[in-house]
């Protein structure tokens, strides 16, 4: 049976309300300035940002939104009993929102609904950590080591997860379709998962309102908004 892998980005949950980071009314169009708080050195070195940022986390739209018309397509896919495995790039956890087994994705940059410590790597849900900084500990500590806490996300400077990225390999280089949905494609090492699956002969399907570096790759390149355009799309590839 056919193996579909869906690449999603930050375009698949604007319609959610999560504004995406490099487009036009993108946070990095709009401030500049907001990258310092998700850069590693400059989080770790410097109080004033760690306080700027969790004030910044707890108005998060990401720990608000819910699973649009695309996130749902997506399980829908799964669920005809297609084999489906999301490899994405965002950190709002709405693909596991609107069903998807958490098995079957694979978070490249993290998640922003935990929290961990940078120093002895303890995982915990986001809401306590908050509930902390509601109460007055503008910059909450990790409750075992002390150590500085952070989003459990892959930070500006931070390696990605080896382990994750070489599953995100392996599924590229084993899938038959690869769709990418959301993404401009050009930011590494995730863009190149593409290429790799079309190097091993897998259909490429581009979603994606601007153009990006692999639609002459594509098999079709798709430029129409995602929440209308990906569910028929995906339904051809229900299983019968």
């Amino acid at each position: 049976m056919t193996l579909v892998a869906i690449l999603t980005g930050a375009g698949i949950s604007t319609d959610s309300g999560i504004p995406d980071y490099r487009g036009p009314n993108g946070v990095w169009r709009r401030n500049p300035g907001a990258e310092k708080y998700v850069t590693y050195d400059a989080y770790m070195n410097d109080p004033e940002i760690r306080r700027r940022a969790w004030r910044r986390r707890g108005d998060s739209p990401a720990l608000r939104a819910e699973p649009n018309a695309g996130h749902r397509a997506v399980t829908d896919l799964e669920r005809s009993g297609t084999p489906v495995r999301v490899i994405t790039q965002n950190v709002d956890g709405l693909h596991q929102r609107a069903g998807l087994p958490a098995r079957k994705v694979l978070e490249l940059h993290g998640t922003a609904r935990e929290i961990m410590c940078a120093a002895c790597r303890r995982r915990s849900g986001v809401d306590r950590a908050l509930a902390r900084v509601a109460a007055g500990d503008d910059d909450p500590r990790c409750e075992e080591c002390g150590g500085i806490l952070k989003s459990a996300t892959v930070m500006f400077g931070e390696r990605l997860d080896p382990a994750v990225l070489g599953q995100a390999m392996a599924i590229a280089k084993g899938c038959e379709v690869f769709i990418a949905v959301g993404s401009t494609l050009t930011v590494q090492p995730a863009a190149s998962l593409a290429g790799i699956a079309a190097d091993h002969g897998a259909r490429l399907i581009v979603v994606n309102a601007d153009p990006t570096p692999y639609d002459d790759r594509a098999e079709r390149v798709i430029r129409e908004p995602i929440g209308t355009s990906l569910p028929p799309l995906l339904r051809t590839f229900h299983a019968r």
